[in-house]
């Protein structure tokens, strides 16, 4: 990981899993936004020139608010979503001035700052890289009727994380190439992918959780725990 990096961290969500009124990025873990946690990650690597935070227009105000409180210097934007998070991704993208951009779900907080330096690094050899975990269970292919089609070989299925690092230019070409093709893809990769660029993998930790649901939250805050035991794995 030789070279300055931009951070887009995506939190303009607002899903409906965690049963609460507020927002699942911005719920309290041990008395700050689960936000603030992933912010400071990113906040804490030398290699992290700048940060570009997306999220709804509502929630503008409160997050540069958090920014200062919270000493955030390298977030430099903070820019509303849109209508999906691709395109929430393009305009935070639009707001970095580096070559290199990474996008994180800013309900990652626990991603190890040694995982983001192995992405980023696969992604200056190749291009683009994300982070993954083999997947533990038997996959089967379900049908319309409900009936099983098939089950794919498990040593070739991954389950993909955040953050995904790339060449900058790259990931907004394909995303812009994608817009223009009305393609909506389930991450960004799909849409570097897409152009026939190659996209490495990288193995990531099966900590590296996306809190969305209500027993997501007392995970976390085991993990919080553990992770203040032993470091923070950078």
């Amino acid at each position: 990981m030789g070279n300055e990096w931009g951070a887009v961290v995506v939190a303009a969500g607002r899903g409906t899993r965690m049963g609460t009124a507020e927002s699942k990025q911005y719920l309290l873990l041990r008395d700050k936004p689960i936000l603030v946690h992933t912010l400071e990650t990113f906040q804490s690597m030398a290699e992290i020139a700048e940060i570009a935070l997306v999220v709804g227009k509502d929630d503008i105000g409160r997050c540069s608010e958090w920014t200062s409180r919270y000493g955030l210097t390298k977030v430099r934007a903070i820019v509303e979503g849109g209508r999906e998070r691709q395109h929430s991704v393009m305009r935070g993208l639009a707001a970095l001035g580096t070559d290199w951009a990474m996008v994180h779900d800013g309900v990652r907080p626990f991603v190890r700052a040694s995982s983001i330096r192995a992405c980023c690094a696969a992604a200056e050899r190749v291009g683009a890289a994300v982070l993954a975990v083999p997947v533990k269970d038997t996959i089967k292919q379900v049908g319309p009727d409900g009936l099983i089609a098939s089950t794919p070989d498990r040593r070739s299925l991954w389950a993909i994380q955040t953050p995904q690092a790339f060449r900058r230019s790259l990931l907004q070409e394909a995303l812009e190439r994608a817009a223009a093709e009305g393609f909506l893809g389930t991450d960004d990769a799909m849409a570097v992918e897409r152009t026939g660029a190659p996209v490495a993998v990288v193995e990531g930790d099966y900590t590296n959780i996306k809190i969305t649901t209500p027993d997501d939250l007392a995970w976390a805050e085991f993990l919080l725990n553990r992770r203040d035991g032993e470091g923070n794995g950078a």
